[in-house]
């Protein structure tokens, strides 16, 4: 069936994303089938990514949800929901959108809680759109990007004296349930040296993005912060969106020239959605059931953050991956690993024992940090890590009083001095340590 501009326009009358109509007729599908979470239409023409309206007008109340076009294939189009289809029935139109799609950017966004569409989920109302851009940001030439060189101070004196993280670097957190990811982000965005931070929260449980908001973001944190939430009731396809989403924000204000945290909570979860999509629309699994187009689709989201060119902004991104089992070989795990720029890993044990951040100094590492402090930090960072590997190495003996002193020189001062570098790892939720102090304590702690 053909519809002409005209009656296209009636249409979709009311959809704000409908624009930019084509001056050529339409071709409008039928929708065949639903099998599993994925969507079959005949009589379609529309290309991969593009979007689709399913418009059932048969029942009491016309339903209309957003499609994305997936696949294809012997004349069928696959697509994905982006909502509930609650009222959808066989024979329902299915109308292609005259374009992917813009969303509405600017400073307005400041302060305000978003679903991966770009709408308000705080009752404050629409925002005032400064600019349109696509979801799909500009790449940047690998060889144009202004190399890392500066520190940035994140307010926790464990990652500024011993994994200090350079305004640009892309890092994972990486740790089991319950081990404090989402308090450890939250100090950081109350704390971090940024003009503009961007959360986005994917695939949580909905319960946990208010607690995110009102106890550890707070009031201060929200005035500066842009959030993107995607519960995990939300289709596999919001979750996908709200991750682009919120990158596409933070790569916005970067081309504004600001320093932009991202910190997204969590790659895992996107992933999952990825795995969801690519299995409903027929990807065979690979790797321990995820497609390959997992593997893919995660460091084209990664690379987009980092900095610009010379003279440009910068987005400092922290992503969280769920340790499966608390397995740190998760293939989700062991792929983030080799696309970021370093990893913090949170011990279960170090929670359980009440030390928080829980952060396991020996597993993490920040790759950048030798390009962004002095030569002399960069000593007593190695030498703190050196005295606290030797100390958990013989924990057992000591705890047993087994161990001898005067058997190690190394293993007596790092008796000596576990208690004092145990409290500096240590750090209250609402206690902000800077750059300056935590290098000072450091150098304390080793008697310098």
């Amino acid at each position: 069936m053909r519809l002409d501009r005209v009656s296209f326009a009636r249409r979709l009358e009311g959809y704000s994303d409908a624009i930019n109509l084509p001056s050529q007729p339409i071709l409008e599908g039928r929708l065949l089938r639903m099998v599993g979470l994925t969507l079959e239409a005949e009589g379609l023409r529309a290309a991969i990514g593009s979007r689709c309206l399913v418009i059932n007008e048969d029942s009491y109340h016309p339903v209309q949800v957003e499609a994305e076009v997936m696949g294809f294939s012997s004349g069928k189009i696959y697509l994905m929901p982006a909502g509930s289809l609650a009222g959808i029935a066989p024979g329902a139109r299915v109308v292609p959108l005259p374009d992917a799609g813009r969303l509405p950017m600017g400073m307005s966004m400041l302060g305000r809680v978003l679903d991966g569409a770009g709408r308000a989920l705080d009752g404050k109302g629409g925002m005032k759109a400064e600019d349109w851009v696509p979801m799909d940001g500009p790449t940047i030439n690998p060889l144009n990007r202004d190399p890392i060189s500066q520190p940035l101070d994140v307010g926790i004196r464990s990652i500024n004296g011993l994994l200090t993280v350079g305004r640009g670097q892309r890092l994972g957190l990486f740790a089991g349930t319950g081990v404090g990811k989402s308090v450890l982000l939250g100090m950081m965005t109350r704390f971090t040296e940024a003009e503009i931070i961007v959360v986005g929260l994917i695939g949580e449980r909905g319960r946990e993005v208010k607690e995110f908001i009102d106890e550890i973001l707070g009031e201060e944190g929200i005035k500066r912060s842009v959030v993107v939430a995607s519960p995990a009731d939300d289709a596999p396809l919001m979750r996908l969106r709200a991750a682009q989403y919120c990158t596409r924000i933070a790569e916005y204000f970067r081309d504004k020239g600001k320093n932009v945290l991202l910190l997204m909570d969590s790659l895992t979860r996107y992933a999952q959605a990825q795995r969801e999509i690519a299995l409903a629309i027929g990807e065979p699994p690979a790797t321990k059931g995820y497609p390959p187009s997992v593997f893919a689709k995660l460091p084209k989201l990664v690379e987009r953050a980092g900095n610009a060119e010379a003279g440009g902004g910068s987005i400092t991104a922290f992503y969280t991956v769920l340790s499966e089992g608390d397995d740190q070989q998760d293939p989700i795990a062991d792929a983030a690993r080799g696309v970021l720029d370093g990893h913090f890993v949170l011990s279960r044990r170090l929670a359980e024992e009440g030390h928080y951040p829980a952060i396991d100094i020996e597993s993490s590492i920040s790759r950048v940090m030798p390009q962004v402090v002095p030569p002399e930090q960069l000593k007593q960072a190695q030498r703190f890590k050196q005295l606290w590997s030797r100390y958990q190495q013989s924990r057992d003996l000591i705890s047993v009083g087994a161990y001898v002193p005067g058997g190690d020189a190394d293993t007596d001062l790092a008796i000596a001095r576990q208690p004092i570098m145990a409290q500096y790892l240590r750090q209250g939720l609402d206690e902000s340590v800077g750059m300056p102090l935590s290098r000072e304590q450091l150098a304390a702690v080793l008697g310098q």
